[in-house]
């Protein structure tokens, strides 16, 4: 369990890296997307020609469905925080972008997947998303200490409200790529016994092969036809974006095969994953060089304890039952 525990945390590191990387890397929200799926591709390719198909874990029909749909909705949640990333910057977006996962996430894993069995376990659960939404308010929080005219108030408040609507879309996109494996299991999409071979682990590293070729397609449809940025989607930035999509793909890989371990299971995998919160927050203002005044800093610090906190009460909420 100890070791299960740390490989479910694999992907807080890496997903917490990837605002700071692609903001380093730099380029436009279509070129940050379409590079990191690139890089996917090579993780995920690698993985089917090179663990997959050696071992001959089954690559049947229905899972390529599913790999290609979670990488379709995969590649709407990463476009999506890419562009809130623009709007309210990685210190921000993160931790919001990683509260509405947790929220959502835990919601869809006890509700739909059934991981929450017992009155208390929801009660507990209730708590602890409370704590989450409440936690990232706290680190929204802007400065009252700092007075703008009304021009610059205006443009920061269009510029939060778009930032907001991306981080929606995102999350939707993400809700539906951490919870359709296993989903598609519950409805009988996919076999009990596909999913148990190899104490799931073969099941969810069959998906990803199949699941990076959905996200290039998903990024090449979203770049052409919803950012329109076709003219410069293959410039150095797309390039360098590789780097990117390889961090992120080192954390799907472990996230899968965390969820699909009976001892994790889908609510603690998904939720481990997303302390990445504290790499994207601190890394923000801290490597990123963005600003935040001391009464910001002390917001951000006590929302993120609260993130953690909740976090941490779903991660363990089946010793409640």
């Amino acid at each position: 369990m100890n070791a299960a525990i740390l490989l479910a945390l694999v992907p807080a590191l890496a997903w917490g890296s990837v605002g700071l990387v692609n903001t380093k890397m730099g380029g436009t929200a279509g070129q940050q997307t379409l590079g990191m799926t690139f890089g996917a591709l090579i993780f995920g390719l690698a993985t089917m020609f090179f663990f997959v198909m050696p071992r001959h874990i089954e690559l049947n029909s229905h899972i390529w469905v599913v790999g290609v749909v979670s990488g379709l909705v995969w590649a709407v949640g990463t476009a999506g925080q890419f562009l809130a990333i623009k709007d309210l910057g990685v210190s921000l977006a993160i931790p919001l972008s990683t509260a509405g996962q947790i929220v959502t996430n835990a919601l869809m894993a006890a509700a739909v997947l059934g991981e929450w069995k017992t009155g208390k376990m929801w009660a507990i659960g209730a708590v602890s998303i409370i704590a989450v939404v409440i936690g990232a308010t706290l680190i929204s929080a802007r400065d009252k200490a700092k007075n703008s005219n009304g021009i610059e108030a205006e443009e920061r408040t269009k510029s939060m409200t778009k930032g907001l609507i991306y981080l929606a879309i995102s999350t939707a996109g993400f809700m539906f790529y951490f919870v359709l494996p296993n989903f598609l299991n519950k409805i009988g999409y996919i076999s009990d016994a596909i999913k148990a071979r190899g104490n799931g682990v073969d099941y969810m590293t069959a998906i990803v092969g199949p699941q990076s070729i959905g996200q290039v397609v998903g990024a090449f449809l979203i770049v052409m036809f919803v950012l329109k940025e076709s003219e410069i989607m293959f410039q150095l930035s797309t390039w360098k974006n590789i780097l990117t999509g390889l961090v992120w793909a080192t954390g799907n890989i472990f996230m899968f095969i965390s969820a699909a371990n009976p001892d994790i299971g889908q609510t603690i995998a998904t939720t481990f994953s997303q302390l990445g919160i504290i790499v994207g927050t601190f890394g923000g203002i801290y490597l990123l060089g963005e600003k935040k005044s001391s009464y910001q800093m002390k917001m951000i610090a006590i929302g993120t304890i609260l993130v953690v906190i909740g976090a941490i009460i779903i991660g363990n909420i089946n010793s409640f039952a």
